[in-house]
């Protein structure tokens, strides 16, 4: 053999160990990144990329109720910080677990996690401190788990309800903190009214407080697993009402066989999401995960955004 042919045959014989190289370099990358969903930025699982479109993660939330026991045995930091890593990017806080208000924002903002909604105090004369908060939060939604006073004890009280959210409404969007929402439990829907002051019709008292307040400064919450378990249509709900919803509660149930309900994780129950989403597109803005009393916080809130990823509507 030459020494020419001595050279090239060395020659090709290191291209070819070096394309092998590269070739198990990018092939046991792929497999890392197919094993490992995306979660430090954020972004979509990577499993999400073979199933639907998904729901855009700065869209969803998460209600901090659905970890009230796991808050206490792991604290507020542990809970967050699972959630950031998940792939969250919004939390709804409803109390802020022995921190400051300022505390609690510098704890969210580390996470990167964004405070747009809040359950918090719909008492009118402490509302210039709930609009303070809801300003540092830089929230778009200022409201509570429920509604205003005087509630929904009688048709007069439903009245007086609708203008107080009126009046708080008003104050919280010239705050620049967005319009104030009320978030529904069953009885909203089944507590029932004749609308005597209005066209004669029973009517429920959500009914009521949608036609008597001012879509300027007040929109609803709706949350969909206690919607359904009154009784209520969730997808008419929102093609009937849809332009004064602006946020929904992603709540998910299953019926018993004695009647009764159980709460479970996003898309393990007996709600059509796929039907809930298209109906809800264009007027809500906010989606929040939420289950009660789950018996395992963290897979809820990852089985739900998973879900939620790969959603296709």
């Amino acid at each position: 053999m030459t020494t020419a042919t001595s050279a090239l045959r060395r020659a090709w014989l290191g291209l070819f160990a070096l394309g092998l190289a590269l070739a198990m370099t990018l092939s046991t990358t792929a497999s890392a990144e197919a094993a490992a969903p995306e979660r430090a930025n954020g972004n979509r699982p990577a499993h999400a990329a073979s199933c639907g479109r998904g729901v855009p993660l700065n869209h969803v939330s998460i209600q901090l109720w659905t970890f009230n026991s796991a808050i206490n045995q792991h604290g507020i930091e542990h809970v967050l910080t699972e959630l950031s890593r998940m792939g969250y990017r919004n939390i709804e806080p409803y109390n802020y677990h022995g921190l400051s208000a300022t505390e609690f924002k510098e704890l969210a903002d580390s996470l990167h996690l964004r405070i747009r909604s809040r359950h918090g105090s719909t008492n009118e004369a402490n509302w210039d401190t709930q609009l303070a908060q809801a300003r540092m939060f830089n929230q778009r939604w200022t409201g509570s788990g429920g509604f205003a006073s005087p509630g929904i004890g009688s048709y007069e009280n439903v009245l007086a309800t609708a203008e107080t959210l009126n009046r708080l409404g008003q104050r919280s969007v010239r705050n620049g903190t967005g319009k104030v929402f009320g978030h529904n439990h069953a009885n909203e829907f089944t507590t029932m009214y004749v609308d005597a002051q209005g066209d004669g019709t029973l009517k429920s008292a959500w009914q009521l407080l949608v036609e008597n307040t001012d879509p300027r400064w007040v929109t609803f919450q709706l949350d969909v697993g206690w919607a359904e378990a009154a009784g209520e249509d969730s997808v008419e709900l929102l093609e009937r009402f849809g332009d004064r919803i602006e946020l929904l509660h992603v709540k998910d149930l299953v019926w018993n066989a004695n009647g009764s309900h159980s709460w479970v994780p996003v898309g393990d129950g007996v709600v059509d999401w796929t039907a809930v989403f298209q109906a809800a597109q264009g007027n809500v803005r906010l989606y929040v995960v939420e289950q009660d009393f789950p018996a395992d916080a963290f897979e809820t809130a990852q089985r739900s955004i998973d879900y939620l990823s790969c959603l296709n509507y």
